[in-house]
Order: structure tokens, then sequence, then C-alpha cells
């Protein structure tokens, strides 16, 4: 069994004098700044900066064989999730990276005494000050300032290892990750109050009318027939919502939201687990918008099963300084140690938040990406919004995308967003109306970092096929990943905000929508004994093969960006709506026939 790596927690001003080791230094990763960041100054030479190592997974493909076998309902394996101490085993770096990672460190002053074990296994931290990180990095640290928002950033555009350490580093963070434009913060928008009425509404198949104009709980229960299912509140099934950077989940409006729409869950609430110091404050004024849909929507359709809200700090203390008005390190990888580290998390989680996949260097991604594919193999069904800006760049507005690669070339290309392009994750689209058209934000496209996975081949192929000759030439990769996989309703949602009843759209809506109606299904089978669905894709493009009225196929609608109409809606997968939206009742129906 491989040695388990090494966590590494240095208080400032706890160095021990050594002498770094004569090695040729060489660029381990380097970046173009992403589009909109200005260089402001040199950071302080003082200021305290946590630093990641990240160490090689070097037996990823064995984990990566274990996830598809048993996410696979026709291999015997299937539903046979593996324990995070076999994940640990099989995630675990080999003993030659933690050895020289290990010595580099102490060939910097690290004094072995400051190293104890990792809740995750795979890397090293370390809390240095600008002065020191450059020295080891053999880099410059300055100050950015995206231009359009104001927001500031402690980062450099390339760091340096020694040579021979290269394949013993996965990478170190916060280096070259800039935080997003929309920097861990939600999709989901306020829209114009809406007066509800049926006056010219009309829908069909037990759906009221009224749900054209503002969804609720009941309406998504029509629409995606589990209005009589009654799940138990001890089945086991178990919901989790995420909330980053000051996203706050307020108590006040979740009851008022139940008052409205879910009598019967009045007094009940969520359980909130704070991540890296994350807070919930329940001030009114803070109440945050993406986080009441969330729990709102994700507890109100899945009640009375339990529910988690993980509020991750993403803002760590640092000096304050007049350039400095806030830390901005991306809490994604934060976030993971930390559910990754515990032993039963839920099983089905939801997130409503992502960038621009070509803003992420390609090592943060995979990084990322990979941990995903662990909580699958351990049985977590893990959502993801698919963005609001059609085939375009982060701005929702079709009109003003820049939609340039940000490689130093600025090619017209659609941009595929993460981490809706990761391939171990359920990828939500939006709809809206019934019958379901495709909303015109609905994020959809092709990864050019990830490539397709074998699961969705038959049916992206199936599309890619329908396209005519020459479509969207060089805009898109046709052999990447493609998204989303599934869709769900994500306009006119009535929500509480601050105290008052709000409407809201987004993919940030369809997601816990989707995820909620999973979670149900979770608890039908752990009723008939039967183990949870875990990573979803595979089950649900097998699906669509042999039961492809178990989604509700939308064939209507585009998504534009980029100066083009984007992809259309169309019979089959979509890079629109993805397989369509879930019927509930026949889903039941097939997931209880499984063993």
């Amino acid at each position: 069994m491989k040695l388990l790596s090494l966590y590494l927690t240095l208080l400032l001003g706890s160095l021990v004098h050594a002498a770094p080791s004569e090695s040729t230094s060489n660029i381990k990763e380097s970046i173009i700044a992403p589009r909109g960041w200005v260089k402001r100054a040199p950071a302080p030479s003082d200021y305290a900066i946590e630093l990641r190592i990240a160490l090689p997974q070097p037996d990823f493909d064995e984990l990566e064989r274990h996830l598809y076998e048993i996410s696979d309902p026709d291999h015997h394996r299937y539903g046979k999730y593996l324990t995070k101490e076999k994940i640990e085993e099989i995630s675990s770096p080999s003993l030659a990276s933690i050895n020289a990672v290990r010595n580099w460190l102490v060939s910097h002053g690290y004094d072995e005494e400051y190293l104890s074990a990792s809740s995750t296994k795979d890397g090293f931290r370390i809390r240095v000050p600008v002065s020191q990180a450059e020295e080891m990095l053999n880099t410059k640290y300055h100050i950015w300032e995206h231009t359009a928002t104001g927001k500031t950033a402690v980062r450099t555009t390339a760091y340096s290892l020694p040579e021979e350490l290269h394949v013993h580093v996965e990478l170190v963070h916060p280096t070259i990750v800039f935080p997003g434009i929309r920097s861990m913060a939600s999709s989901a928008r306020l829209i114009p109050d809406i007066e509800v009425s049926t006056t010219n509404s009309s829908s069909s198949g037990g759906v009221d009318p009224v749900c054209n104009n503002e969804i609720t709980i009941k309406c998504l229960q029509q629409i995606y027939k589990f209005v009589d299912y009654r799940p138990s509140a001890d089945s086991g099934s178990r919901i989790g919502l995420t909330g980053y950077l000051e996203m706050f989940a307020n108590e006040q409006d979740l009851q008022s939201f139940y008052a409205d729409q879910r009598h019967d869950a009045l007094n009940s609430s969520f359980a909130l687990v704070s991540v890296n110091g994350g807070l919930n404050s329940q001030n009114l004024s803070e109440a945050g918008l993406e986080a009441n849909l969330d729990v709102q929507f994700g507890l109100g359709l899945t009640f009375p099963l339990p529910g988690t809200f993980y509020s991750t700090a993403g803002r760590p203390p640092f000096k304050p300084d007049l350039l400095l008005p806030e830390n901005t390190n991306e809490p994604y990888l934060d976030w993971l140690d930390f559910v990754l580290s515990h032993p039963n998390p839920p099983q089905v989680i939801s997130t409503s938040y992502g960038e621009d996949e070509q803003t992420i260097p390609e090592s943060y991604g995979r990084a990322v990406c990979k941990r995903f594919a662990q909580l699958g193999a351990r049985g977590v069904s893990l959502f993801f919004s698919s963005g609001d800006s059609g085939v375009g760049d982060a701005n929702p507005d079709p009109t003003t995308q820049m939609c340039k690669t940000n490689d130093g070339h600025n090619t017209t290309r659609f941009l595929p967003a993460f981490p809706a392009s990761c391939p171990y994750v359920t990828t939500i689209g939006g709809t809206h109306h019934f019958p379901e058209v495709a909303t015109s934000f609905s994020g959809g496209g092709f990864s050019d970092l990830f490539p397709r996975p074998s699961y969705q081949d038959d049916a992206v192929t199936e599309y890619l096929e329908k396209l005519p000759n020459g479509t969207y030439i060089g805009l898109f990769n046709k052999t990447g990943r493609a998204y989303p996989d599934l869709s769900a309703q994500s306009n006119n949602f009535a929500v509480f905000l601050g105290g008052v009843k709000r409407h809201v759209q987004g993919t940030s809506a369809s997601a816990p929508t989707a995820a909620a109606i999973f979670a149900l299904l979770n608890d039908a089978r752990l009723r008939q004994g039967l183990p949870v669905l875990g990573f979803l894709n595979p089950l649900l493009y097998k699906i669509r093969n042999e039961h492809p009225d178990a989604f509700n196929d939308v064939t209507h609608g585009n998504n534009p960006g980029c100066g083009t109409q984007g992809f259309n809606a169309t019979q089959g997968w979509d890079p629109v709506t993805g397989l369509g939206t879930p019927n509930f009742e026949k889903l039941k129906d097939i997931v209880l026939s499984m063993k």
C-alpha cells in the first residue's frame, strides 16, 4: 500500500534556516492573464498566502475504471461504491513524489516537525509571505485588478520549479488561477416582478396554467410527475447545497417560502456545515439570492429528507491594505478537500456556480475534475448548472460577448463552462413554459479541455450527424465532452429574499431542481434496500437508449451567443437541453427494476 501524502502547516516565523538545494529551475506553468485583468503593483512582500502543492495521482486510470464499473447498470459491480479509505489508497501520490516535494520544502527551511497527515492525502499546504513564495517559485507576485468589477487578486502569470520536481507536482495554487469574472458567483438573476395570472396562459398534461407565469414547488411536482410521491425522512437519502464567498441562506426567508409553498415543512430547516470558516449570517439584508434559491427549492422539493447547506469561505484573513480590499482565493479545492475527508457526505450535491473553461489553467481544471471523480466513486451524484450565457462567455448579454480565445491569438470561439464541462458531473441546462422550450440562456456546448467520454458517444454522434456540413466550423470542439446532460425549468422561480417574494431565472434554478428529483429517486431505492444511484451519467445515457420516454424531449429553442443563434434544441440529445427533462414516474420504475 502506498504511503499517504502529507499536510504541511507552517506558522509564520517558524522557519528553520537551510539553504535551498542547487538545481535548475524551469517554468512549470504559465498563462496569459485572463481578459480584463490588469497588473497594478507588486504584491507586498509580507502579504501572507497559503500555497497548496498538489501531487499527481499516478493511478487515476485505476480510479476511473472503478468509477465506470460501479456506475454502469449492466456491470456486476453496479452500486458497489468505494470507501473513503479505498479512494485514498488508490489516489495517494507515489512515495517518490512525496519524498521529492518534502525534500524540496526542507531545503527551503521547512523542518519535518511541521509535517502531518492531510485530510485528503494528496499534497502539502504551506502558509508563507509573498517574499518566500517568490523565492521558492522563482516568480513575482503582483496585485491584479479586474477593470470591469474592481475585483483584486494577488497572482502571478508563471512560476518555476526545479526541473526534477515537475513530474512530482500537479500544481501550485494560488499562482496562475485568476478569480473568474463570476468568481464562485451565482448564475441566478432577479427578474422584474410579475403579475401571476392564468389569463392568456395555457398548459396541458395536468400542469396548472399558472406555471407558465410562475414556478413553484407544486408546478415542478406537476411538470416532472411526482405530485403524489412521499419520501421518508428515515430512508437515508440526503441532499446537499453549496454556497461560496459569503452567500448566506436565510432561515426566516426559508420559513416564509414554506408558508407560501410548502406548509407541511414549516419549522424544518437544514444542517449548516462550515468549510474553511464559512459563515451563514442571518441578517435579512445579507440573504443571498443563490443560497436562498438553492435551499428553498432543494429542500422544498425533497421534504422531509435531511438537507445540508455548505458555507465555504474564500477570503481567509490577511493584512489589510488599501490596494487589497479583498482576498479572492478560489474555494473549489477547499470544499472538495473538506467533503472528501468526511466518511458520509450527502449522496446528492448541487452547485450553481461556474467559470469560462478557458480562464482556468489546465492543471487546475484536471485537479478539480479528478476529485469530482473521487466523490462519484463513493456514490455521490454531483449536479452543476450549465451556465447562463448560451454558447458564449461569462457575459449573459449575447450581443456584447467577446467570444475570443485567451491564448494570445484572439480567435473567435464558443466558450464552454467549467465545472459544467467535467465528465464526472451531471450538468443541467434550462427550460421554461409547458410544454417545455429551451431557455435562450441555457449554457451548452463542447469542452476544449476534456475529451468526450464514451458514455455519451452514441447520443452526441447522432446529434453531430444531423448538423449541416460546415455548421459553426472551427467554433467548437466536436470531440470534446458535450454538455448539458439534462435540463429542467429555470425561469420565474418564486423565492423569498430579504423578507420579500421575488422571481428568479437561471440554470441556478434548474440544477437544484434536478438534484432534488434524483434525491427522491435515491429515497425510493433505499427504501427497497437498493444502493443510491451515484455518478449518474452512464446510467442516464443508457436509459436514453432503452427508455427514451423517461425524459421529456425538448425540441424547441436555441442558445444564442457569440453573434450566432447557437445550437438548436432537437429530437434526442442536444447541447441546449441535453437528454431532456426528467419524468419522475418513469424513472422511478426504471431505477427500482435495477438490482
